[in-house]
């Protein structure tokens, strides 16, 4: 076989990144080997992942609201800056979890195409376990940090 073959397993472009020659393969989808031009453009290919997630995730739209509310509840409680930033990194912990789920769903579903696979079915069930432990995590946070001051404000006004 010639060094000049373009089966899957020779590679047949490269890149140069910091100086050193990068072999991918090429395929249908040139594009997606290519690194980002600039920062700006790293940017906008991260908020297109979040923009997908929030279009096609409802997960991911509902952890966004609820995520939203906990903040905006900690500042009207008026909750310090540490605890408030606790919870923003929950949250922030949380959607991240959703998006590395919904990229280890969508990367099984191009492996296993329309086939079902055990091997699929436990990464992406750990993947939504991962999703759910965080969950759970950040509930635990926004409950020991919100709840307490809540509870005071709807006892004053009640009482």
């Amino acid at each position: 076989m010639s060094s000049e073959s373009t089966s899957p397993e020779m590679p047949t472009q490269s890149s140069k990144r910091d100086g050193k020659v990068l072999p991918f393969k090429s395929s249908n989808r040139d594009l997606a080997w290519h690194i980002a031009p600039s920062v700006f453009g790293s940017l906008r290919y991260a908020w297109m992942g979040i923009s997908y997630a929030f279009q096609t995730q409802r997960n991911f739209r509902i952890h966004t609201i609820v995520g939203s509310i906990a903040i905006g509840l900690g500042i009207w409680l008026q909750l310090p800056a540490v605890e408030l930033t606790v919870i923003g990194i929950t949250i922030g912990l949380v959607l991240a979890m959703e998006l590395l789920n919904t990229a280890i769903e969508a990367v099984v579903d191009l492996t296993v195409k329309q086939n079902y696979h055990e091997l699929a079915k436990i990464a992406k069930d750990c993947a939504a376990a991962a999703v759910l432990i965080s969950a759970f995590a950040a509930l635990g946070v926004a409950g020991c940090l919100i709840l307490p001051k809540l509870a005071i404000v709807v006892l004053s006004v009640l009482g």
